[in-house]
């Protein structure tokens, strides 16, 4: 009998969600909790898994369709593993193999690797492959698990078409470069980023305070210490987990920046969740490190590690992205030299990090080459002081500059 394959709940405030991919396509056989459908929501994505071994009998909702907490997208047939190995192989429609045909008249060479690629090409991404008449090695695949996704060819041929669209002329009497335009609906995930950078524009009292740091102190601890740091815990020693000690003191000392406008009341709390935004395959996401007064370096840095990798394979849980008192986001990574970040509500403040470039600055009357860091803090001028603010800003500097200080506690 056909199992429903529904839209599970994956939070309070979700009530609907998009049918990103369907890994799978019908009578596709795929062992027990193989991932068979991605869902995108306005805070995440995830993956629903196979109920048992098996194959999906019908697809009801396909990729773009919305659906509803409870909806039935499709149904699931439990079956044994053909004979003779993967049913999967057996079971692909037609589509999955006009790749091959559509790369026939090309060289023999590539082949094998043309055959080696599709085993995790999905169907959508086979159709778009036959449709722009490309193999499945010219498209790197993004998808969980190493899959190719429609997505994946599409950005390829884009960026191979760039190049061909400089020559190519719009007519005959070469009037000029081939113009045009390509429409892309936006995702959960996008819309609700645009929403609420919008409404923390319009609804928040936003100013941004700016100072300069001398990395040359935490640059040296950090050198002189990484490769027993890396030998011991088994990751990097990296700059974010001074950040987040320094927004920490900081906080310690200037409350006012983790509190938050709960109607016509302030809200203090006696715990600092910090959210840290990393960038993912969906879009910029801001998971949050819990009870960091609690966390030394090494927890900070496998929690931010853990971050980056499943905010990268869209595999980023809810519950990881709600809550935080304070967000620090770090423009530095893509060469940023300066910014205004902005807050993410209801939170009232976020740290902006920059790049580190040398430059001359004033030292003790002396034109010295110092690594310096442009560092931003935007506020929600309704909770907190200017005042308030600087002294904020003047901390996290000042730890940084003299990182003994965290460990004196002066």
């Amino acid at each position: 009998m056909a199992m429903e394959i529904v839209v599970p709940a994956v939070g309070e405030s979700i009530s609907e969600v998009q049918i990103g991919e369907w890994y799978i396509s019908e009578g596709q056989w795929v062992a027990l909790d193989t991932d068979i459908v991605g869902l995108e929501t306005d805070k995440a994505t995830f993956d629903v898994p196979a109920p048992a071994g098996g194959k999906i009998s019908r697809i009801v909702k396909k990729a773009g369709e919305m659906a509803a907490i409870g909806d039935v997208i499709g149904y699931f047939e439990e079956a044994p593993e053909p004979a003779g190995g993967s049913g999967a192989e057996e079971s692909k429609p037609k589509s999955q193999g006009e790749p091959k045909e559509a790369s026939s008249s090309g060289s023999s060479d590539n082949g094998g690797q043309s055959k080696q690629s599709s085993d995790k090409v999905m169907p959508a991404a086979s159709r778009e492959l036959a449709q722009r008449g490309m193999q499945a090695h010219q498209a790197k695949a993004t998808g969980p698990g190493g899959r190719l996704l429609k997505e994946d060819v599409i950005a390829s041929a884009s960026t191979s078409a760039k190049g061909r669209e400089l020559s190519t002329t719009s007519d005959s009497d070469g009037a000029g470069p081939l113009r045009t335009e390509e429409i892309v609906p936006l995702s959960p995930i996008r819309k609700r980023i645009a929403e609420r950078l919008v409404s923390a524009q319009r609804e928040a009292a936003l100013l941004t305070t700016f100072n300069e740091i001398d990395m040359s102190n935490v640059m040296d601890l950090r050198n002189q210490y990484k490769d027993a740091f890396l030998n011991k815990y088994g990751i990097k020693l990296g700059f974010m987990s001074f950040f987040v000690k320094a927004v920490l003191d900081g906080m310690n000392q200037v409350p006012q920046i983790a509190a938050q406008m709960r109607g016509n009341e302030l809200v203090y709390r006696n715990y600092y969740d910090i959210g840290v935004a990393v960038g993912g395959g969906k879009g910029l996401v801001v998971p949050v490190l819990r009870n960091v007064e609690r966390m030394s370096f090494a927890e900070i840095e496998l929690a931010i590690a853990d971050f980056a990798k499943k905010a990268k394979d869209n595999k980023i849980g809810l519950e990881q992205l709600e809550g935080g008192c304070f967000t620090i986001t770090n423009g530095g990574v893509y060469g940023s030299l300066l910014s205004t970040p902005i807050v993410n509500p209801p939170q009232s403040g976020v740290l902006g990090m920059h790049g580190i470039f040398e430059r001359p600055i004033a030292l003790n009357g002396q034109v010295v080459i110092r690594p310096m860091m442009y560092v931003a803090l935007t506020y929600d001028h309704r909770v907190v002081d200017g005042r308030e603010a600087v002294t904020f800003l003047r901390r996290v500097k000042e730890v940084i500059e003299d990182p003994t200080r965290m460990l004196m506690e002066i």
